[in-house]
């Protein structure tokens, strides 16, 4: 059983399938708890900023989360939302490597800069590069 479970979510269908296995890691364990990690890219934050203001960007990251936040709740499965920035993939090995997470869940796939699926690039450069195991969820 995993107690210290780091979940990846961009909002995608992928990252929501990922929640779905991650409360299923966390199920029937107590001691469990989720930190649902969402990385802001610097690039997409900068671009994003010249068409939003900054309460628009937050409301906009929460409703990506929201789905991912609902299915835990209805879990009662503990968990916090922690907001990165950085290179996804590098933000989150990094930060998985700091706080010793016995596990990270990451959807095979996710959202780009401009909300379009894109390959896993970053599901493999985690799966290449992070401390601990990690699943990949198609």
């Amino acid at each position: 059983m995993f107690n210290h479970i780091l979940l990846a979510s961009d909002g995608s269908e992928y990252s929501i399938r990922a929640s779905e296995k991650a409360v299923c890691l966390a199920e029937n364990n107590p001691n469990a708890k989720i930190t649902i990690a969402y990385v802001v890219d610097g690039a997409a934050s900068s671009s994003d900023s010249h068409q939003w203001n900054a309460l628009d960007l937050n409301e906009s990251r929460k409703q990506k989360l929201l789905i991912t936040e609902r299915k835990l709740q209805q879990a009662h499965v503990s968990y916090e939302v922690k907001i990165l920035h950085g290179d996804p993939a590098l933000t989150l090995v990094e930060f998985a490597a700091e706080n010793d997470f016995e596990v990270l869940v990451i959807g095979s796939r996710g959202l780009n800069t401009l909300q379009e699926m894109v390959l896993g690039s970053v599901s493999h450069k985690v799966a290449k590069l992070a401390p601990c195991p990690v699943l990949i969820v198609k």
